[in-house]
């Protein structure tokens, strides 16, 4: 019983987490193109439409998270409890640094390191998960280039698109409507990051479980959203209300597209892919270089490998302890600090031997 208690803490504590991450970034093109400036207006409204999409349409994702990935067979609420754990330290550690994390990616990760455990993966549901992974952003990136590349020639012609006079009011609101859109298909797709487990060990009913996963997400994007929000608005580059609108609308539509098909997809790889694609329509590919998109592009992979792996020692020490694989991660994690501390060494050694004349 004390078990099934720390499980419902853990996923309510997670699902507030995805609601700092992935739907507070929802908004972010509409917070940085200025159509809200007010940040706990668009908190407010991103916390309203990812309610009302995990209500409505989040059914078809928690079946994947739930039974999708691994036999539910064995998620015992001891393994449920180890899941959400791994999940949620890793996007936790994510939002304390205001790097906009996938919660689709820690979450699958996190499952699979337990299914691995187990040796118990559906090996085919899982190569088609990350296969979306890489093209729907990929799509996304592809599909706002072009429509910034259409948008910025209309707003050279018709200088009032660019949200001057008349005009602005309506731009404006259509690009709210665009991250409303975009925060509905993230309530769509993320709950079922935090109530999935739970559902699939049959310790929530599924219209229980989207209630409460919903309730908690969209408190998770009101108090703690804000830092993500910064980061997805105003760091990578700066929208005009049009080119936001083109981000909002992209993201929203594919990931709703994608939870009617079940599949849990990375909003928040959608969302910066789409800001990116209007960056390199505006700027060239040179926009890929700025750090912020280095920061998060090294996020989105270590993320789901982080979560595996926790969650895989997590199971080896209090499911099923097995003193060789606690004794082979540890290993592996020495190993690898070891490295970057040589790679950090040799890189300080190079740069003293240029400073100093000796080498090119």
């Amino acid at each position: 019983m004390i078990l099934t208690y720390i499980a419902i803490i853990v996923c309510l504590f997670f699902a507030m987490n995805i609601g700092a991450s992935g739907t507070a970034a929802s908004m972010g093109a509409a917070y940085g193109a200025g159509a809200i400036k007010n940040k706990r207006l668009a908190m407010l409204l991103v916390s309203i439409a990812a309610f009302l999409g995990a209500i409505l349409g989040g059914g078809e994702v928690v079946k994947t998270i739930g039974k999708g990935i691994i036999p539910s067979s064995i998620l015992s609420v001891e393994i449920v409890v180890i899941i959400l754990t791994g999940a949620t330290l890793t996007l936790f550690l994510a939002n304390i640094m205001g790097v906009p994390l996938s919660t689709s990616e820690v979450t699958v990760g996190s499952i699979v390191g337990a299914g691995i455990a187990y040796q118990a993966v559906y090996a085919n549901n899982l190569v088609f998960i990350v296969s979306c992974w890489l093209i729907v952003p990929i799509l996304s990136f592809f599909i706002t280039f072009t429509l910034g590349w259409i948008i910025e020639r209309a707003e050279e012609r018709w200088s009032e698109l660019k949200g001057q006079g008349k005009w602005a009011k309506w731009l404006s609101v259509l690009l709210i409507i665009g991250g409303c859109l975009e925060a509905f298909s993230a309530g769509m797709n993320n709950v079922a990051n935090a109530i999935g487990p739970l559902v699939g060990a049959n310790m929530l009913s599924e219209n229980k479980g989207l209630w409460i996963g919903a309730l908690f997400v969209s408190i998770g994007a009101m108090l703690l959203g804000g830092r993500v929000l910064e980061t997805n608005g105003k760091k990578i580059t700066k929208l005009s209300l049009l080119q936001g609108s083109a981000v909002s609308f992209t993201g929203g539509f594919l990931v709703i597209i994608a939870s009617l098909f079940g599949l849990p997809i990375p909003l928040t790889q959608i969302t910066t892919c789409g800001i990116l694609g209007i960056g390199a329509s505006q700027s060239g590919f040179s926009v890929l270089q700025k750090n912020v998109i280095k920061q998060i592009l090294m996020v989105w992979i270590t993320s789901p490998l982080s979560s595996l792996v926790v969650s895989y020692f997590l199971v080896n020490l209090f499911a099923k302890p097995d003193i060789y694989n606690l004794f082979i991660i540890l290993c592996t994690f020495i190993a690898i600090i070891g490295l970057m501390k040589l790679f950090q060494t040799v890189r300080k050694e190079k740069r003293a031997l240029y400073d100093d004349g000796g080498g090119i």
